[in-house]
């Protein structure tokens, strides 16, 4: 196509991607045709808290200080992991994280969008891709479901692997201390949560289990609400009273994708239509505002020229993304076999946790994590642990 500076696009999905992507390219082609359009009506959202690490904010804010100084008014932050397992309550301190409730990242995106006159056709669902094939461009920012890559999984070379654990998002009317995760064993069959606040009064809590338990438990057979119940029983203890909430809180297995190509035609794939990393790393909102930034700057560096600008765009994004993806599969595998990893004395659990993503080597470990590291050293020769 021609370098033309008022380009017709079109973004499927209003998530954070999508929001972010329309205002990012407005402000690129201030007199472009831009229209989001999202099957959802609007303010209905799917989860509770988005994670965010310092890193992945930094990142944000060396293109769009504005935004994270608008986030950073809502987040909860923390610096320490908590692991809970055997009794044991084991700290693990350095690892700073931050979250803000999904609907409010949202609204604060939907703000921008706004302000800048688009304003997202919601209730809209997308059936026919020919309506937009005179486009310049369509981002497909309609996440790990998405219709523009189901329609052309053979040309982007699509491959989705299902992961055999079962998990269940909640949230619970009560704030956690630190991001935490129980491990227990209970009559019910192995379970773990994955917990932490995303306001001072509440925490996104997501529950998983084995592919066996799950078959033997007959999860699958049980309503939503019967499934809230189950786990508020489970988890009693650590829900001190609080309740769990559910909003689609159906039991799924993860999907893993990947594609082999980012890019056909006038299309591009960016957040979880494109690829997903697994939610034990926390960073499939962080990847898909910066898959944007990159989307962004690649039509930028080709002086609007979208046909150039999408495979610039897989190569200077891949290779960043590759590494992170790694890391996300590594930590997944993990969680597969997070029973037999149970089995471990609790101190040595929670250093294997700490470590399951390759990313963090012995030496990182002793200046990020120091009094973890002091401590685990300690029980190390207390117990004659090698």
């Amino acid at each position: 196509m021609s370098n033309s500076r008022s380009p017709k696009i079109r973004i499927l999905g209003a998530g954070p991607a999508g929001l972010y992507a329309s205002y990012r390219l407005n402000r690129l082609f201030p007199d472009g045709d831009i229209v989001v359009v999202e099957q959802n009506p609007p303010d209905v959202t799917f989860g509770f808290g988005v994670v965010l690490s310092a890193q992945g904010l930094q990142f944000l804010a060396d293109e769009d200080p504005d935004l994270v100084k608008e986030i950073s008014v809502g987040l909860e932050s923390w610096q320490d992991i908590e692991i809970r397992i055997g009794g044991e309550r084991i700290r693990i301190d350095g690892v700073g994280f931050t979250a803000i409730g999904r609907i409010n990242l949202l609204r604060i995106l939907y703000e921008k969008v706004k302000n800048v006159g688009i304003v997202p056709n919601f209730g809209k669902s997308v059936a026919d891709l020919s309506e937009f094939s005179d486009a310049d461009l369509i981002v497909a920012a309609d996440g790990a479901n998405s219709i523009v890559r189901r329609r052309y999984a053979e040309e982007f070379g699509t491959k989705v692997e299902m992961l055999t654990n079962w998990f269940a998002w909640f949230g619970a009317s009560r704030p956690f201390e630190a991001l935490t995760q129980t491990f227990m064993t209970t009559e019910a069959g192995p379970f773990n949560a994955h917990h932490y606040r995303y306001s001072p009064t509440h925490s996104t809590f997501l529950v998983e289990t084995t592919a066996e338990n799950f078959e033997r438990q007959g999860l699958g057979k049980r309503t939503e609400d019967q499934s809230r119940s189950l786990c508020e029983k489970l988890f009693q203890e650590v829900l001190e009273g609080a309740g769990l909430i559910s909003n689609r809180s159906i039991w799924r297995q993860f999907p893993k994708i990947t594609n082999e190509r980012w890019s056909h035609k006038n299309m591009v794939l960016v957040g979880d239509a494109l690829r997903t990393a697994h939610y034990s790393i926390g960073s499939g909102t962080r990847l898909a505002l910066e898959d944007v930034q990159a989307l962004v700057k690649a039509i930028a560096a080709t002086d609007g020229d979208i046909r150039a600008a999408l495979p610039l765009y897989e190569v200077q994004r891949k290779p960043i993304v590759e590494k992170l993806l790694a890391a996300a599969s590594r930590s997944a595998g993990w969680y597969e076999h997070f029973e037999e990893n149970m089995k471990l004395p609790p101190w040595q659990f929670a250093h294997e946790y700490i470590s399951r993503s390759g990313r963090v080597d012995p030496a990182r470990l002793a200046s990020t994590c120091p009094q973890f590291v002091k401590q685990y050293d300690e029980w190390k020769s207390r117990s004659g642990a090698a």
